[in-house]
């Protein structure tokens, strides 16, 4: 337990610190060719564009980057325009001098609103792991002009072990409980600000999730750490959802165990037409 403790402050660390980094010889989220600065609401928010075609908006999980999806973007790049952010307060969207006093799903995801609007982009597809498809939940429902369809992987709606493998709970809970405890510099705030999304947020209902209209691509592995039965759960309280479970994953679908086979399947949810199987269909293989 105090190793897997050590490796995550060693993980969050290290997104800290690359969002410091002057280096350009790393290609995505340092690549000052495709990078440019939106001024939206009250941050600078960082930015990467690959590719042409439909626009296609692919948002990182907690204490995460653009450097999270280098097995993403050239793969979308070569059909969309893919459209990569550091969210508010991670990566080169983190102004540690004028960083927010709180940090909410709900801020996050108006922050992709504007973004989008910054771009002229009325509508694009849109793909979130983690803490990113929570982001991708509430901009369907908060801006569903935004979202021409969803696919999400790693979700979860509230911050408890009905969604959420104990373990990890109680990891993060000992480890922001350690933070209290130590002096206060800008990179343990941000760590903090990180951890208690985690810890306490969000606060979603299935009824948030009967107001998104479009289709909806719902994932998790097999062994995440957010329930199989809670991503059911999510699925099933979507109206126009397809829902895979990937064998054999983890949180990490998209990065280990299936990414080629993550990939393909978002790709083709995004380019066919939405169906539901009802009725005789139901008893068809």
């Amino acid at each position: 337990m105090k190793n897997l403790l050590l490796f995550i402050s060693f993980f969050l660390f290290t997104n800290i610190l690359n969002a410091q980094r002057t280096d350009t010889t790393l290609h995505y989220g340092d690549n000052l060719k495709a990078g440019h600065t939106a001024k939206i609401r009250d941050i600078n928010m960082y930015y990467e564009i690959y590719g042409a075609g439909q626009p296609l908006l692919i948002i990182h999980g907690n204490s995460g980057s653009i450097r999270d999806f280098e097995y993403q973007i050239p793969y979308f790049s070569k059909k969309y325009k893919v459209i990569v952010a550091d969210s508010r307060d991670h990566g080169r969207t983190l102004d540690t001098l004028h960083m927010t006093d709180s940090l909410s799903y709900e801020m996050m995801s108006d922050d992709y609103a504007a973004l989008l609007d910054y771009l002229h982009i009325d509508s694009s597809y849109v793909l979130g792991w983690s803490d990113g498809g929570i982001n991708g939940l509430l901009l369907s429902i908060r801006h569903p002009e935004k979202v021409k369809k969803l696919a999400i992987t790693g979700a979860n709606l509230w911050p408890d072990s009905t969604s959420i493998e104990p373990f990890i709970l109680n990891m993060f809970n000992m480890q922001y409980k350690m933070m209290k405890m130590q002096k206060e510099t800008v990179e343990l705030k941000v760590m903090k600000r990180h951890y208690n999304l985690i810890l306490s947020q969000p606060h979603l209902t299935t009824q948030d999730l009967s107001k998104i209209q479009c289709p909806t691509l719902v994932i998790g592995g097999d062994h995440d750490v957010i329930k199989p039965e809670h991503t059911l759960l999510i699925a099933k309280s979507i109206s126009k959802s397809n829902l895979w479970i990937a064998p054999n994953s983890g949180h990490g679908v998209l990065v280990f165990e299936n990414r080629d086979k993550f990939n393909a399947e978002v790709d083709a949810f995004f380019n066919r037409a939405y169906k539901k199987i009802s009725g005789f269909e139901l008893f068809k293989h």
